[in-house]
């Protein structure tokens, strides 16, 4: 059975990119690889078709995996989400107590997850950490690198 995962206009854009690069570019250079192979004769001793065949496997379970994942897919309405309380999608400012450094993420499904633009995974130990908290509410935080304290200072959309 599927699961129904969430994802913002833009990673479910990313998505759906990814597979039309798969469908029309690499499918049609995976069946030219077969081709030529298949042109150099004897298919029981051939190498070159046997690794095509297998990365053409390889392709259409990826393909087929990508179809399935936006086939159920469900873009969230960030206007109907709540700003008082840390959820899915919230840009939460923090202060780590311990040092007052101030950092800023938006908390965003797994799959568009990216630390360099300030997007951490929902399921990240600081954003569970986060979840249902509210503005001025304490945070103690469990990382690889031991425990943190924080301070919400700020959620918006």
């Amino acid at each position: 059975m599927s699961q129904i995962r969430y994802y913002t206009e833009e990673g479910l854009q990313k998505l759906k990119e990814e597979l039309d690069h798969l469908i029309s570019v690499e499918r049609p250079a995976i069946s030219r690889q077969i081709a030529e192979a298949r042109d150099k004769g004897d298919l029981s001793e051939n190498a070159e078709y046997d690794a095509a065949k297998d990365a053409q496997g390889l392709l259409e379970l990826k393909i087929s995996r990508l179809q399935e994942l936006i086939s159920n897919a469900r873009i969230m309405d960030e206007s109907k989400m709540d700003n008082s309380k840390v959820f899915l999608m919230s840009n939460v400012t923090l202060k780590n107590l311990k040092n007052n450094a101030t950092m800023s993420y938006t908390l965003v499904p797994e799959k568009e997850a990216n630390l360099k633009e300030g997007k951490i995974s929902i399921s990240s130990p600081i954003a569970k950490g986060l979840l249902g908290k509210s503005v001025g509410d304490k945070a103690r935080i469990k990382v690889p690198a031991g425990e943190i304290e924080f301070e919400i200072m700020e959620i918006k959309r």
